[in-house]
């Protein structure tokens, strides 16, 4: 038992539980983005372009039991709405990272230009070292 809370404190103290759990809380705000741009601008958007197409009212009754197939249909929709949505935020987002890499990859790869004196100074002790 004393060998599991050791492990159990170990586990917690790492810094991976810490940053797993601040991905989570801010996974949560990022769904309420994404959930208010689909179902507030996408989704009304559609919905003029497709005429307020709506599967939620389609059903089959078999016996007594009611079979919403239309919901089923409406979820996968609003699955591929927010799938595209999701896809085009974070193709915008690897295209800004993408930038921001290849300007700092320049800064790295150009060298600083050597001042003037001390390039004097090199020429003069390569000058020595030949004679």
């Amino acid at each position: 038992m004393k060998a599991f809370i050791r492990e159990f404190k170990e586990f917690i103290a790492k810094g991976n539980v810490m940053s797993m759990a601040v991905g989570i809380i801010v996974g949560s705000a990022f769904t309420a983005i994404v959930t208010s741009l689909n179902q507030d601008i996408i989704t009304p958007l559609l919905g003029l372009i497709l005429g307020q197409i709506d599967f939620t009212s389609l059903s089959i009754t078999v016996g007594n039991a009611s079979i919403a197939y239309g919901n089923f249909i409406q979820a996968v929709i609003t699955f591929l709405i927010t799938a595209l949505t999701l896809f085009l935020i974070l193709k915008a987002f690897n295209r800004f990272t993408a930038k921001k890499k290849e300007a700092e990859e320049k800064k790295t790869e150009e060298p600083a230009p050597v001042p003037e004196d001390i390039q004097l100074l090199t020429e003069i002790r390569d000058l020595l070292k030949k004679e």
